[in-house]
């Protein structure tokens, strides 16, 4: 049983893989389409925040009917739309209105794939391994996202934007194949209602809630941080020297080393938390994580080694805490719900990623050229403590959540 459980936690993150190859995949371009398509930092933060709309739309409503209906429709079905809306966004877009239809359109496909993998995870482990497994799986998703931009940006570098797009289209058009086998054989767990009903284990949960929030918390700073990352890179290298297509492509390269070392630090820290607490693994994360948020924008005015030293635990640490809060969610809420809570983690988390990359943007704009010394360029250094107030936030949502009554429900009182 072991054996089949590792064997199938492969099997989807191999999905995932491949199926995260659009995910942040414009962020590698971003510098380029803003220039090809005119557009402010502003207008090219909204393409990226729209994808989460999408998303949002698609994850709420899709989780909650995974409670009432088989997860492998929902999961291949979205799969296929993002495939779809990513190669109509590399055949067709060619201004900033039509670049955000297509870009929404895949992230309405997205929002089918991460929450319904989730609840499976979670159904499939026991709460003593599910931090763990879990943990894993959000790690797949942080490689894929790696991938994302280092592939796209190599391939756009030597063949162009488009046909990197296309190329990411093929993959997840892979992975979603891939996940045909996964689901051979597979049964829904009959869902459980509980007395309470959907107000009592969602609406009015109140540990539960907090722990939303304070995932609230991290996907303002995380998809700040994510979306602008190849960016901040780019303009580093150009301040340095570099010509601007070579900067953009190094750029992406840069960020996605620095993203993917993430995919170790999720496994890690959700066996953490399966050991110490969700609650004290994810505070002492999350501040460390907003610390650097308030410092890693001054970088750079250093130079790259000191920058991506910085940027490469920065990586690390951005998304550790990740897993923590969707496993500490599964505790605090029946399995019958589960689906509807997450649709409620969805509205709630990807909200605030899909406002966190236009504010930034708003604060490079706000603040461009702004010098608070002589020679010290300030605006990525504000822009980037804007997601530091999100990493900030969270450890209260932890401490509050500590101090509820109900919370020792959590693996039996791992708090």
């Amino acid at each position: 049983m072991i054996r089949s459980n590792t064997r199938w936690l492969l099997l989807l993150c191999c999905c995932q893989l491949f199926i995260m190859l659009v995910f942040i995949n414009y962020s590698a371009v971003l510098p380029i389409l803003r220039l090809e398509w005119n557009m402010s930092n502003t207008r090219a933060g909204m393409i990226f925040s729209v994808y989460q709309f999408g998303y949002i739309l698609s994850g709420v409503l899709l989780s909650i009917l995974s409670d009432r209906f088989n997860i492998k429709h929902i999961f291949i079905t979205a799969a296929f739309c993002s495939a779809i809306g990513n190669l109509l966004f590399a055949l067709y877009a060619h201004d900033f209105v039509s670049g955000m239809l297509f870009r929404a359109l895949t992230g309405i496909g997205m929002g089918g794939t991460y929450m319904p993998g989730l609840k499976l995870v979670a159904e499939r482990f026991d709460a003593a391994k599910r931090g763990r497994a879990i943990g894993i799986y959000v790690g797949s998703l942080v490689m894929g996202a790696s991938l994302s931009l280092a592939v796209t940006g190599w391939l756009a570098e030597l063949y162009g934007w488009r046909t990197a797009f296309i190329f990411s289209s093929l993959g997840v058009f892979c992975g979603t194949l891939l996940s045909f086998p996964l689901f051979r054989g597979y049964v829904p767990a009959p869902r459980k209602k509980s007395v309470a009903g959907f107000t009592g284990e969602v609406i009015k949960n109140r540990p539960a809630l907090l722990m939303i929030m304070g995932y609230g918390s991290h996907m303002w700073e995380m998809y700040g941080m994510r979306s602008w990352l190849a960016p901040f890179f780019a303009a580093a290298l150009i301040g340095w020297g570099s010509e601007t297509a070579k900067a953009t492509g190094f750029a992406s390269t840069i960020a996605a080393a620095v993203i993917g070392i993430g995919a170790f630090s999720t496994a890690i820290t959700g066996t953490l938390s399966d050991r110490f607490g969700r609650t004290a693994t994810i505070s002492v994360v999350m501040l460390a994580s907003a610390a650097l948020s308030f410092t890693f924008g001054w970088m750079i005015n250093t130079n790259l080694w000191l920058t991506l030293a910085v940027g490469i635990t920065y990586g690390y640490l951005i998304v550790a805490e990740s897993p923590v809060f969707s496993t500490g969610l599964t505790e605090l809420v029946a399995p019958g719900y589960l689906g509807a809570a997450m649709g409620m983690q969805s509205l709630i988390g990807y909200s605030l990623g899909m406002i966190s990359p236009t504010v930034f943007g708003w604060v490079l704009d706000t603040f461009r050229g702004w010098q608070p010394f002589p020679g010290i360029n300030g605006e990525w250094g504000v822009a980037f403590a804007s997601l530091g107030i999100g990493g900030a936030a969270g450890p209260i949502f932890m401490w509050l959540l500590r101090r509820t009554p109900e919370s020792i429900k959590m693996a039996g009182g791992n708090r």
